[in-house]
């Protein structure tokens, strides 16, 4: 891929008129009106982007895609960077946090070496590496263009890859030590916010360790020229950031973005890292966030690019572990509204009159 061809993709918007019946056949549901808040919404925004009156997201998977970063040699982390091959290997295995959550439910997990630092093959995680890791951000770029691109690239291939095999939802997920500082500084450049307003403690950090973290990002940002940004950041800025502060796990989860808006598939967010890579992809290209599903209120950077591109969580629970453990816990709350969506009684088959809607 070449940016030209990144920025000529255009997105169509979901339908409005597949979202407006999906609204209607729950406002003919026994129920009352909007009785399911927030999951009435993701529901007819999932037939929207599917275009189909009764959506279906029966087959669903996972992309965690698993990176390293050379800011760890700042101490911004806890671990050292021998932990993301190691996470990688039990992910390959479905011993990892996120595999042993969904034993007994049917979503089919992908973990990506997309850039882990090492040569060694790991069974089980597909192997798409770009390179072993990024730079040192504090010192140098992250990545090169052509790397940025090709990251990205590799994203938009495992959503159509996926869509070959079935799948009509796609959670997104990550692993990476050091990947929040990564993130971070990225959210930080695209939209003047201060480190200290949104840095987290990561994986889990001492005060000192978290005033190091947040030192390392507003001095990342300024030594890269990004503490000025535009008002509304383009392509050209928002990919010049990506290269700059990003990570290879980052731009695979833009691509993943860019994919499913490309082949209306819905995809979840899942934490700080997953929303701060849709939050850059909805800059460089325009109206993929409509594609997209935010499953929970995460923490750092998390709920402010969520609330930024308008979207709202449904799940409050304070977790920061990722692996998409957030994003694959929103599936099991969307099979239920489904099954009540597609068999639920209507008013027609009982004698209550139905509600009328007086919102529209």
């Amino acid at each position: 891929m070449t940016k030209k061809e990144l920025f000529n993709i255009s997105i169509e918007e979901p339908s409005a008129q597949v979202y407006d019946r999906a609204k209607s056949r729950f406002d003919h549901l026994a129920k009352p009106i909007d009785g399911f808040g927030r999951f009435e919404d993701l529901i007819c925004r999932i037939a929207a982007i599917q275009g189909k009156d009764i959506p279906d997201i029966s087959n669903k998977c996972l992309i965690i895609m698993c990176s390293d970063n050379g800011v760890v040699l700042e101490g911004v982390s806890q671990s050292d960077s021998r932990v993301t091959a190691s996470v990688a290997g039990l992910m390959g295995k479905n011993m990892s946090t996120v595999g042993k959550m969904t034993e007994s439910y049917p979503v089919r997990i992908i973990p990506v070496d997309i850039g882990i630092d090492s040569d060694n093959r790991i069974e089980g995680v597909l192997d798409r590496k770009i390179a072993r890791g990024t730079g040192n951000i504090a010192k140098e770029p992250a990545m090169t263009l052509q790397m940025c691109l090709d990251a990205i690239q590799t994203g938009i291939d495992m959503v159509e890859s996926c869509i070959s095999e079935g799948t009509e939802i796609i959670a997104t997920g990550e692993m990476g030590i050091g990947n929040t500082t990564c993130a971070t500084a990225l959210f930080c450049a695209l939209t003047g916010r201060k480190a200290s307003e949104i840095t987290g403690r990561g994986a889990g950090l001492s005060n000192e360790g978290l005033a190091r973290k947040i030192s390392v990002i507003t001095d990342t940002v300024l030594h890269h020229g990004l503490a000025n940004c535009p008002d509304t950041p383009g392509r050209e800025y928002a990919v010049d950031a990506l290269t700059k502060v990003g990570g290879l796990d980052i731009a695979g989860l833009i691509g993943v973005f860019i994919g499913g808006a490309l082949y209306h598939i819905p995809v979840v967010i899942d934490g700080a890292i997953s929303a701060v890579a849709a939050f850059t992809a909805h800059y460089i290209v325009p109206g993929c966030e409509g594609y997209m599903i935010a499953s929970h209120k995460g923490r750092e950077a998390c709920t402010v690019a969520l609330g930024m591109m308008g979207l709202t969580p449904v799940i409050d629970a304070d977790m920061a572990l990722g692996e998409g453990t957030g994003a694959v816990m929103l599936f099991p709350m969307l099979d239920m509204i489904m099954s009540y969506f597609t068999g639920g009684t209507s008013f027609e088959e009982t004698d209550i009159a139905g509600y009328e809607r007086f919102d529209r």
